[in-house]
């Protein structure tokens, strides 16, 4: 399923550690390893596009797989 996503990214120390995106209506989605190091800033607001991926598993677990297509980083102000 293809969505388009607006939130603040943050890591997660679980495991070996995680990227999530905190959509801006609460929905914490894990971030798919292998994502554009320019997106992966915590703290940084972005709209991302991308695919949930519901055949991945990961140890993290914290939401729905995210596997990135494309983002645009977002001034705080947006």
């Amino acid at each position: 399923m293809s969505i388009t996503v607006t939130g603040k990214i943050e890591r997660r120390n679980l495991g070996t550690g995680a990227w999530a995106l905190v959509s801006d209506n609460g929905v914490t989605y894990e971030i798919l390893r292998g994502a554009d190091k320019e997106l992966l800033k915590a703290g940084q607001k972005a709209k991302v596009k991308g695919q949930v991926r519901e055949d991945v598993m990961t140890i993290a677990m914290i939401g729905p797989v995210l596997e990135v297509k494309s983002f645009e980083v977002l001034s705080d102000e947006s």
